[in-house]
């Protein structure tokens, strides 16, 4: 009795909605069109410190490489989005802010344990299919395999977009070597917008689609550890951690339903952090408030130089 693969596809999306993930769709195994734009991106320095990306280029350019005998990834998407209790600066004015994603428990942690539950229910209805989860640190580019899928595009903040939920999404992928039946990928809706791009206060969104990470708040605040330069450091508006300007000026987030998984909730209400005790932590501080936290991925001294960045800012305004 030959495979059915068609309802393998429709189990696994099933399957994947029971567990909890928002958004499933499944994409071809095939190289990136995109590979030889990546190799110059990198070539040019535009990644700044994030040496690892160009650490195993090719599988990070075809899933196959990852995978040998992939045919197929199977992409899941959670939606974060919570309202906050945003807080003026007059009422609490020494306080920097958090990207969203990062306010509640780890999504790293949330996401892995469903992701394996969803591999191992493939695994048991195909026995000798091979399958690879994987969650944001793997070599993965999982960004462009979900915009090959139903679940939304890559807008030309280089963030992936769905038509539901925003760009209010954590990914997921499970690559495998079935020839699972693709989708039709989601129509890029961004039109003639261009408000990420004209907001973003560094300029980090170069082109449409094209971000230079060396400008981008949400890497000088976490991923580059040296010394941020003053040119940038007046650009900046008061992020700790993160930045969602892109995110937070997207028409496509005004309506994005709330999340509802308790683990998604914010520990921070106000989506911020005060300034003046992050600066006088110590290390026993940082871990208690920052336990379970995507946060916690940052050193203190990196996270104290973005609070001092922004309290030395705060004082001269």
């Amino acid at each position: 009795m030959s495979l059915d693969l068609r309802q393998v596809a429709a189990d696994i999306k099933s399957r994947a909605t029971a567990l909890g993930f928002d958004l499933v769709g499944i994409a071809p195994a095939s190289p990136s069109p995109r590979r030889d734009y990546f190799r110059r991106w990198l070539d040019g320095g535009h990644a700044g410190e994030m040496a690892y990306l160009a650490d195993r280029f090719p599988e990070r350019i075809n899933p196959a490489g990852y995978l040998p005998g992939a045919m197929s990834v199977v992409c899941v998407a959670m939606n974060y989005h919570v309202p906050l209790q945003l807080i003026s600066p007059k009422d609490r004015p020494y306080h920097g802010r958090i990207a969203r994603y990062a306010l509640a428990d780890d999504y790293h942690d949330l996401i892995k344990p469903n992701l394996h539950a969803l591999a191992d229910g493939l695994r048991q209805q195909v026995p000798d299919v091979q399958t690879r989860a994987a969650v944001d640190t793997a070599p993965v580019m999982e960004k462009e395999l979900a915009a090959r899928t139903a679940i939304g595009w890559l807008g030309k903040n280089t963030c992936l977009i769905n038509d539901q939920f925003g760009s209010w999404l954590v990914l997921g992928e499970i690559i495998n070597t079935l020839a699972l039946p693709p989708d039709i990928p989601a129509a890029d809706r961004c039109g003639s917008c261009t408000r990420c791009m004209d907001a973003c206060p560094t300029r980090a969104i170069t082109a449409p689609y094209q971000l230079d990470a060396r400008r981008c708040i949400s890497y000088l605040t976490i991923e580059h550890r040296s010394p941020i330069s003053p040119d940038l450091q007046r650009q900046m508006p008061p992020w700790l951690f993160g930045c969602d300007i892109c995110q937070e000026v997207c028409p496509w987030n005004t309506r994005a339903p709330a999340a509802t998984d308790p683990a998604l909730q914010p520990r921070f209400p106000s989506g911020s952090l005060d300034l003046r005790q992050v600066i006088a932590w110590e290390e026993e501080d940082r871990h208690r408030a920052l336990a379970r936290s995507a946060m916690k991925r940052i050193k203190l001294p990196v996270l104290q130089r973005n609070a001092a960045i922004v309290n030395a800012k705060i004082k001269l305004t």
